[in-house]
């Protein structure tokens, strides 16, 4: 087997202690029960996958439950176990913080231990927080630090602010929608203007979000300072507030979904991603599959597997070196 070389910057960890406290409240995430984990088993799904290097993140349902103090307490341990796991092997493993939104003031205090002290490659937030989408005007004191350390955040789907469809997962389409959603609510409340600095990674190729790229274009044209760049973008698709967005390919690397992402994402911020351990490893051998028989220019396909994400993370090339 040839030395692994991807970067997956859509992997998740599992900390024995928070699945635990997951199982004690008896919450299936997106329908699903929460998947085993260890780093042991990371390393050999990666090295099945010629992944060199995995960005961790804490998926849904994140550490917010209504108590605050609760909340800050398991980010805490949530983001101390993963910096060990990264520290132990910086070249295979990185992570990206858990934050404790909707509480503002332990949102910011845990960033700034996250990206400071732990050395973490930036935070990961989920779509909603209690109802709450990422332009919510709430935010905006946290997207403003993030904005000036010049971080990246990944954005992750969680459960939707709506009662669930009986005998539909919410992973099957609430997730795609909720990502869409998060989305459409930074652009809207004009967070990419305000704060280009934040690198936002979506999860699963934008969700639902190049499929309606034009949706979201003729929904700024209803509003006067959007309105400019809409009208550009429909002219011009390079010109687009979408192509700011960076893109993963996690459970999207299919010939269905990949055609609009192409359309619409710049081709410079897509990244590989795989979803392991919450995506069955035989959905993901088959989508890796799909992915790699799929007719991409090579260098395109370099810069998806690695490239792009060399320059999103810098300390990345130093570890390689």
């Amino acid at each position: 087997m040839s030395r692994p070389y991807r970067v997956d910057t859509h992997q998740h960890i599992v900390p024995p202690d928070y699945a635990r406290w997951i199982h004690g409240k008896g919450i299936r995430p997106g329908g699903v029960g929460l998947p085993p984990w260890s780093e042991r088993s990371a390393l050999k799904f990666m090295d099945r996958h010629n992944v060199q290097t995995a960005i961790l993140s804490l998926s849904t349902p994140g550490v917010y439950f209504g108590d605050a103090s609760e909340a800050r307490q398991r980010a805490r341990e949530v983001n101390e176990y993963s910096a060990q796991v990264a520290a132990a092997r910086p070249e295979r493993f990185g992570f990206f913080a858990t934050l404790t939104l909707p509480d503002l003031e332990g949102a910011l205090a845990e960033a700034r231990y996250g990206l400071d002290i732990l050395h973490a490659d930036g935070i990961v937030l989920l779509a909603n927080n209690d109802g709450r989408y990422l332009g919510d005007p709430g935010f905006e004191p946290l997207l403003e630090f993030l904005h000036h350390r010049r971080a990246v955040v990944f954005v992750h789907p969680g459960e939707l602010p709506a009662p669930p469809v009986p005998g539909i997962p919410g992973f099957t389409a609430d997730f795609m929608l909720d990502t869409t959603r998060a989305a459409i609510s930074l652009v809207l409340s004009g967070a990419l203007e305000k704060y280009p600095g934040i690198k936002f990674i979506l999860a699963h190729a934008g969700g639902f979000v190049p499929y309606i790229a034009y949706r979201i274009l003729l929904t700024m044209l209803n509003d006067q300072d959007l309105a400019i760049g809409a009208l550009a973008a429909l002219i011009d698709k390079n010109q687009s507030i979408l192509r700011r967005f960076y893109y993963d390919v996690a459970l999207s690397a299919s010939p269905a979904a990949l055609p609009s992402l192409l359309e619409v994402a710049d081709p410079g911020r897509i990244l590989y991603g795989t979803d392991f351990p919450f995506a069955p490893s035989p959905a993901i051998d088959i989508l890796n599959m799909q992915y790699e028989n799929y007719p991409l220019d090579p260098a395109l396909r370099a810069a998806i597997d690695r490239g792009n994400a060399m320059a999103l993370f810098p300390r990345l090339t130093e570890d390689a070196g």
